[in-house]
């Protein structure tokens, strides 16, 4: 898959010994430029969804989604394009716009080496300029700078375009007029392949541009949302209950000398509350912590 990576700094102690749990499962098979095109020539349909975070992205990668759309790229010149793929494992960037200054970009970041994909339609950095979140493409005047855009883009050098809420003839036009694969959200069933936002199609009532508004496109293929607020309450209810955590999620032991020489040295300290506290948590980790609203962490 087409897919960015995070990277974590950390010391060198195995992360299994601290967090213990499964071995984190291996990343699926990559899927090259080439691969995407062979597709769109045998007219199988390309999978792409629109991930913001690394867990997120790490769904989509096990899902075996052929591309993972990180986010949107805001204006750019070729140091940034560059410093994105170095820095964030990327293997191409998304430019939007129809504007000559972008063509030029796409053309400028294609030319030093980067594999650019274009996105013309509604671009969402540029709702401002469009007048808010408004399909494109449903005049003649407009539907033609759709596909003139496309074709500009793919001259430029793009190898593929986004092609987001235009009317399916618009779409099925760009996408025959193209030799490269279009990718579909909210342009019908002809393009090459399609788009989804992960929080829209899982239903996870929440959206970096949208919070509350699911868009007329997007089928929702689970209610994840509904599972996550559950998840919560019963989180919270749970931490003021003080029934969480319980012994099974309070692994850590020190032994009983260990213990002993612990509580000495915090008497010493003329701590002798937080030694009384502490001797009650080692012989009960049950009731640790539940008895009164002095332990309070406030």
């Amino acid at each position: 898959m087409f897919r960015w990576a995070a990277r974590r700094w950390m010391s060198n102690v195995p992360e299994g010994a601290v967090y213990g749990g499964p071995r984190e499962q291996s990343l699926g098979r990559r899927v090259t430029l080439g691969q995407l095109r062979q597709k769109q020539r045998r007219g199988e349909a390309i999978t792409m969804v629109t991930a913001y975070d690394y867990p997120s992205a790490v769904h989509v990668d096990r899902a075996g989604v052929d591309v993972c759309l990180v986010g949107d790229s805001a204006a750019m010149a070729v140091d940034s394009a560059v410093r994105m793929l170095k820095e964030g494992g990327m293997d191409a960037i998304k430019l939007e716009g129809a504007a000559p200054s972008r063509i030029t970009a796409a053309k400028a970041i294609v030319e030093a080496g980067i594999a650019v994909m274009g996105h013309v339609g509604l671009t969402p950095q540029a709702i401002s300029v469009l007048g808010g979140f408004r399909p494109q493409g449903k005049t003649v005047e407009s539907a033609i700078k759709v596909v003139e855009t496309a074709l500009a883009l793919q001259k430029a050098g793009c190898f593929s375009i986004v092609l987001e809420c235009v009317p399916a003839p618009v779409a099925a036009a760009a996408t025959k007029a193209l030799e490269i694969p279009t990718i579909g959200i909210g342009a019908g069933p002809f393009c090459s392949g399609q788009v989804l936002v992960y929080h829209d199609l899982l239903g996870m009532l929440q959206h970096p541009h949208h919070a509350k508004v699911t868009p007329k496109f997007c089928k929702q293929f689970g209610h994840v949302g509904d599972a996550i607020n559950k998840a919560l309450s019963e989180y919270k209810q749970e931490v003021e209950s003080r029934s969480f955590p319980g012994p099974a999620h309070t692994p850590y032991r020190i032994s009983d000398a260990d213990v002993d020489g612990f509580l000495n040295e915090l008497q010493k300290m003329g701590l002798s509350e937080a030694a009384t506290a502490a001797a009650a948590a080692a012989e009960n980790v049950e009731t640790a912590g539940r008895s009164s609203e002095d332990n309070n962490c406030s």
